[in-house]
């Protein structure tokens, strides 16, 4: 974007030299410094620089100039650049007149010349006149926008991956938007084919595919090798750490994630229990960090479903969800865990469309005034509620159970019980959704019976699903498909699979695929046991190594 522009203006060249190199040395990286020789030049000047839509912070003027003085031009640039400072260069002869021309004018300021040092005499008075114009400068938006409507279960979704890969947006909602209806027409696009993406470039893409965005937005979609010492499958925490430690330990780490780093615990609006942030953080802020720590240190990602895993001659080969493959030495799954869905009339329906599985925080400004109701009474449930108490005008938490205290933090519950706009209603559950076109009331059951409620958005927070479908059924699970791991696995495992060693304490029943984080049968739903897990994975991946080297 290009940056605000200072223009000086002087008849006097050798003066208007020193001025430009003066506030070039002071203020050259974040403004661009333009020059006129008259009052005449400078204003046409500003006049093109309007027409061209650039925006003028600062206009510096000498008062004696022939044909028109810095207080006329001042006062004709007022209707181009209102919000602009101005600032009147002066002899000493000139004083009253500058300090006339600060009423008649409307002059921000009078500098007597010369002003040597300019670091006592003018940088000073120029940088609190720049930092006033700062404070009410709003750039216009040039980078990517989403035009959808706030019910589409696609726009919601693409809004949640930029969202969640960090990626800044404007969203531009057709139905509230003049300025959406505005950019179809110059792209010729039909207004029934939502969402657009609309990139700085003038680039578009139409209803675009997960895959779509990610190669648009920058990220990797195709492994640079073909074989790696370890893959992770899974960007949450515990997937994170296994990236971190293994890349730095030299080993050649691919992670795999198809939406975005965090996981589950990435929509976190604010975990304050991780060990080492006293104020708290949110997930999302612990993912970049993690994310970024993994880069730095060799890890390569890439934004890719893996959709199956074989094993061949101690080889693990993983398919991605375009056809192509990666092999490595060792595989470890910390593919974590996605919330239950709710078996209630309606709620497939309108799911995306009022009805949200996980915190969705693209969605947390358009529930500004509104009612919002959050399903469950875990962690997730609560730090969502917290998060959309700072939009909604009231924010209900429907629990089943009798109370928060088994399954809720402590400082979660305290921190609920504080906040006036958030009611915790126990034995309380949707049995119904409903609506027209997009969801519009919930039938609610509650000790008293069943009642009708007004809402258009549901979050929900219940129960956990493991990612283990894609696995060949030689990863053994339990029941529910968290995958077994160590000392979990059958004890004649060894004998069947005619190893002579039992399996290392988070290896699988296939050797050489490894299991962390939520995804394991057993495991601690937290994100710092998840990071633990998958921290001490990368040792068993060293010693599952060193066997296979004798």
């Amino acid at each position: 974007m290009p940056k605000p522009i200072i223009l000086a203006v002087d008849d006097d060249t050798s003066v208007l030299e020193a001025v430009v190199q003066d506030l070039r040395r002071h203020y050259g990286q974040q403004y661009r410094i333009l020059r006129a020789a008259s009052g005449k030049a400078a204003l046409d000047t500003a006049e093109q620089l309007k027409e061209r839509g650039e925006q003028v912070a600062l206009f510096l003027s000498d008062q004696r100039m022939p044909g028109m003085t810095g207080v006329e031009l001042l006062e004709n640039v007022i209707p181009l650049y209102p919000d602009a400072k101005r600032a009147l260069l002066t002899a000493y002869a000139d004083t009253e007149a500058a300090i006339r021309a600060i009423n008649s004018a409307k002059i921000h300021y009078y500098l007597n010349k010369p002003w040597d040092p300019p670091e006592e005499k003018l940088y000073p008075v120029l940088d609190d006149l720049l930092e006033a114009w700062q404070q009410g400068y709003k750039p216009a938006f040039e980078g990517l926008r989403v035009i959808g409507t706030r019910w589409s279960p696609q726009d919601h979704a693409t809004r949640d991956f930029l969202g969640r890969n960090h990626v800044q947006y404007q969203w531009l909602n057709l139905e509230q938007h003049p300025e959406a209806a505005k950019l179809l027409e110059e792209h010729k696009l039909d207004a029934k084919n939502l969402p657009v993406v609309c990139f700085g470039n003038g680039d578009v893409l139409v209803q675009p595919s997960q895959l779509e965005l990610a190669q648009k937005i920058g990220l990797r979609t195709q492994a640079e090798q073909q074989f790696y010492d370890l893959v992770v499958i899974g960007a949450g925490p515990a997937g994170l750490a296994a990236g971190v430690y293994g890349a730095s330990e030299g080993l050649r780490t691919l992670i795999v994630e198809p939406e975005a780093p965090g996981g589950q615990a990435g929509s976190s609006s604010r975990i304050e229990n991780y060990l080492g942030f006293p104020q708290g953080l949110s997930g999302e802020e612990l993912a970049k960090r993690a994310t970024l720590q993994a880069n730095r240190l060799g890890a390569e990602f890439l934004t890719q479903r893996a959709t199956c895993v074989r094993s061949e001659n101690n080889y693990h080969i993983i398919t991605m969800a375009d056809g192509n493959e990666v092999s490595c030495h060792v595989c470890l799954v910390a593919t974590g865990v996605s919330y239950c869905k709710l078996a209630v009339p309606g709620a497939d329906r309108f799911t995306g469309a009022g009805v949200y599985y996980g915190a969705s925080m693209s969605e947390a400004i358009s529930c500004a005034n509104e009612e919002v109701y959050i399903v469950g009474g875990a962690n997730s449930a609560g730090q969502s509620a917290m998060h959309f108490s700072n939009y909604a005008a009231s924010v209900r938490m429907l629990v089943r159970g009798g109370g928060l205290e088994k399954s809720m933090s402590k400082y979660l519950i305290d921190q609920i019980a504080s906040r006036p706009n958030i009611t915790v209603e126990t034995q309380t559950e949707i049995v119904g959704f409903d609506g027209d076109g997009h969801l519009e009331c919930i039938t609610v059951k509650t000790p008293k019976g069943e009642e009708k409620r007004s809402t258009s958005s549901v979050f929900i927070f219940i129960g956990a699903a493991p990612k283990t479908d894609w696995l060949p059924s030689t990863v053994l699970t339990d029941a529910r498909g968290f995958i077994l791991a160590g000392p979990d696995l059958p004890s004649d495992l060894r004998a069947k699979l005619k190893i002579d060693r039992d399996p290392f304490l988070l290896e699988s029943s296939v050797p050489g695929i490894f299991v962390a984080g939520d995804v394991r049968h057993g495991s601690v739903k937290r994100c710092a046991s998840a990071v633990g897990e998958g921290s001490i994975a990368v040792q068993f991946v060293h010693q599952y190594l060193a066997n296979l080297s004798r």
